[in-house]
């Protein structure tokens, strides 16, 4: 069976070096993939980003199934566009990707149907905003309400932090996010106090697989310092996650949500991730959702995934998840990104990769920002690898990880040398 990835980032990679695996796939096509994809023999790159253009594709290589890795795709309509075709797609549609696409939308179907999250407010007028956040002081959290690459969200610790991020979103816009009849939107939230883990499950519209749980680390720096990133590293199990929070999770946001958006007639397919806010009582609460696996979180749970991927999404499609058991790994799966210079806001591209190690069954090197040039291997974007390692403990996996990457070199690169910590402590 001939299976298709879209996108060009490590989870990506990560999807389709899982996939490649499966006993009845003979190939996997990645479009456009990237500097990693391009240099595993298991792997095909395709030169296409448009969505009509990689449906014509699919029809025309006869591909078995598409699974899509970002979110911009779901958002511009991939899935109905395949779904139109005839052509198996494993994904959310349009309407019910607006679960990511509109932070404005998540909140109100949230409030609608009684899953936890944090109260807030939702402004495109900048006055109103400003005086909004005076009311409630900080720490405040402001979000843009769109999709704005893992960039969009400030958790801002004083006033004129939470302020600066309403003029930055809303004024300047400097992330180009427009929803409102062409207007930026702005989502202003309580301030959630507690450990955030990412809960990601398979949905088939109606039933619900949990994969593995996991933790990001969003912030630049070591000790959550800096701004926030599209994730500088995951490890896999989450301890954070115990059995009586992962009950929780399941029933009281999980199942409500997947049940809500049937009952709104947006039945929810693909990937579901919850992030989630876990208080000092062990109880969650939903800070945000979105509508595909995480990056890097991908990563480290493909690692420790056992079972045929493509038998998996092969029931998710047919809505059969409810014969479906997943296998895992016992052991820790920890991934560490490591960026480009300048990132997150600008980062800078061009610069050779060298000093990769040889991938191993318990190490592996997930490329993002990479691109092959003339045969040399260039940064092309802000996150370029993710080193990914499996062991007995967080301890092990994190030695491993960092032990992998001691040789790689490119100008400029940035990395936090504590992923893991939070389990390490517990």
């Amino acid at each position: 069976m001939k299976v298709l990835v879209i996108g060009n980032g490590g989870r990506e990679h990560a999807l389709a070096w899982k996939l490649a695996q499966g006993e009845r796939v003979s190939q996997v096509y990645v479009a456009p993939g990237n500097g990693g994809t391009a240099r595993d023999s298991r792997l095909t790159n395709i030169a296409i980003t448009d969505v009509k253009a990689l449906a014509d594709f699919a029809v025309e290589q006869k591909v078995s199934l598409t699974v899509v890795g970002p979110e911009g795709y779901l958002a511009a309509g991939v899935v109905d566009e395949f779904r139109a075709r005839g052509l198996r797609i494993f994904g959310p549609t349009k309407a019910a990707a607006q679960l990511e696409s509109s932070k404005a939308f998540a909140k109100d179907f949230m409030k609608r149907h009684n899953i936890p999250t944090a109260a807030y407010e939702v402004f495109s007028d900048v006055a109103a905003a400003h005086a909004y956040v005076d009311a409630q002081g900080a720490p405040i959290v402001i979000k843009a309400d769109g999709l704005a690459a893992g960039k969009g969200v400030v958790v801002a610790m004083t006033l004129a932090e939470a302020h600066e991020a309403i003029d930055w979103i809303l004024e300047d816009n400097k992330l180009g996010v427009v929803h409102n009849e062409g207007v930026a939107r702005v989502v202003i939230e309580q301030f959630l106090q507690g450990e955030e883990a990412s809960f990601i499950v398979l949905c088939d519209g109606k039933n619900v697989v949990s994969l593995a749980t996991s933790q990001d680390h969003k912030r630049l720096k070591d000790g959550d310092e800096g701004p926030n990133t599209g994730g500088m590293g995951a490890y896999s199990p989450a301890p954070v996650v115990t059995p009586n929070v992962h009950a929780k999770a399941m029933h009281e946001i999980i199942m409500p949500t997947i049940q809500g958006m049937a009952r709104d007639g947006i039945p929810f397919t693909g990937f579901l991730y919850a992030g989630l806010m876990i208080d000092a009582q062990g109880q969650p609460h939903t800070v945000e959702f979105n509508t595909r696996m995480g990056d890097p979180e991908t990563q480290p749970i493909m690692m420790r995934l056992k079972s045929d991927l493509l038998e998996v999404l092969l029931h998710a499609t047919d809505g059969t998840l409810d014969q479906v058991e997943l296998q895992w790994d016992r052991r820790v799966a920890l991934g560490v990104v490591m960026a480009a210079a300048g990132y997150p806001l600008s980062p800078r591209k061009g610069d050779a990769i060298t000093g990769l190690p040889a991938d191993a069954e318990d190490h592996m090197v997930f490329h993002a920002g990479t691109a092959e040039v003339d045969g040399a291997l260039q940064t092309s974007g802000g996150r370029v690898l993710c080193v990914t390692a499996l062991g007995e403990s967080v301890r092990k996996a994190q030695a491993l990880a960092y032990e992998s990457l001691v040789n790689i070199q490119f100008e400029g690169k940035q990395y936090r040398q504590d992923i893991g910590y939070r389990a390490v402590k517990r």
